[in-house]
């Protein structure tokens, strides 16, 4: 039996994440027995990773390989709805290719290098890859870090980083997955996915990888937020209002009719139903009055309303929103974007 994990623990992390510290790479990541059966040190985890993905990668002209614009970020932030959005609107849209497998590396299988399109059929392509939530590995990886170990260009990377209200997430968080991982460790995992935000957003700066950051609560006037993040991503020509605002069957996330191509994961995490079904791409409110005091003072006390706050701040500037709109999407949220 795994043992809980204490706040002091979670602080260390918390404290090493925040200064990015290189130890990180080699901390033994426990196994859980379930979702990940063998100790392994990060580093390593990533170069299995990557040597999986170059198989695929390796044999390809830098010209081959078609624009991925990857979007991260913790889970429960509307990212599966806009990977649909996506597809719908006529790009390859990818679900979590990288993470699938790490999971397939995580449980001891064996992971299936993930083909991308020729870009002279595909010159663009979408996928998301969420931090979390079942072990920490999940929520330490850095997608990018594999993709260009295993040989994908860097000028080829648009990096997107997403965000939603913290509350609304860790509520996600709990109602999803309480019932599959103790709650002490799915909010230490929900913690080190939030803060792995400033490992992840570096990363990408230090390679000279574009990022753009699109939050959430900015789906509240979806078309026009959609809209404007094709703009800024150079997509302009691939978007139309219809792929917005009428999914049809395309709005049956977990079906074939979907815009998203799901890889084949391990089935211990498989959880039916979680994904839902809309006939549209929308802001959905969450209630988060179920969560306690002590749930909610972790996110003051490692400041994860902060990185909240930069990432709306940052939305706004990577959208140009104008204040009477950011002041109707995002309200007290704005800080000094105000």
């Amino acid at each position: 039996m795994i043992k809980p994990i204490t706040r002091d623990e979670t602080e260390r992390l918390a404290d090493l994440i925040r200064r990015q510290d290189p130890s990180l790479d080699t901390i033994e990541l426990e196994p859980d027995g379930k979702y990940q059966t063998k100790s392994i040190a990060l580093h390593a985890l990533i170069r299995d990773a990557s040597d999986c993905l170059a198989v695929a990668f390796r044999n390809r002209a830098r010209e081959d390989f078609p624009t991925l614009y990857c979007a991260w970020g913790r889970c429960r932030v509307g990212s599966t709805a806009l990977t649909n959005l996506f597809g719908v609107a006529g790009m390859p849209s990818f679900f979590q290719p990288v993470k699938v497998v790490l999971r397939h590396l995580l449980v001891g299988g064996t992971a299936t290098p993930w083909t991308v399109p020729m870009a002279e059929d595909e010159p663009h392509i979408f996928s998301k890859e969420m931090a979390g939530p079942y072990v920490l590995a999940e929520s330490l990886f850095q997608p990018l870090q594999s993709l260009l170990a295993a040989g994908y260009p860097a000028e080829k990377l648009h990096f997107i980083m997403l965000d939603r209200d913290p509350a609304s997430s860790l509520v996600s968080w709990l109602e999803k997955w309480s019932d599959r991982v103790p709650e002490d460790r799915l909010i230490h995992n929900y913690v080190t996915a939030t803060l792995n935000t400033l490992r992840v957003e570096g990363f990408a700066k230090r390679h000279g990888i574009p990022v753009t950051h699109y939050v959430y609560e900015a789906s509240k006037d979806a078309t026009q937020s959609v809209k404007t993040l094709f703009d800024r991503l150079g997509l302009a020509s691939r978007f139309a209002e219809s792929a917005v605002t009428d999914w049809k069957e395309r709005g049956q996330i977990e079906s074939k009719n979907s815009g998203i191509t799901f890889l084949s994961e391990p089935p211990v995490y498989a959880v039916s139903g979680i994904h839902g079904s809309d006939t549209a791409y929308r802001y959905r409110a969450r209630k988060t009055n179920s969560l306690t005091d002590a749930q909610l003072e972790i996110l003051e006390r490692f400041g994860i309303h902060d990185i909240y706050r930069a990432s709306v701040e940052a939305c706004v500037r990577d959208l140009a929103l104008d204040t009477a709109t950011s002041a109707r999407l995002f309200g007290d949220r704005l800080g000094a974007a105000a």
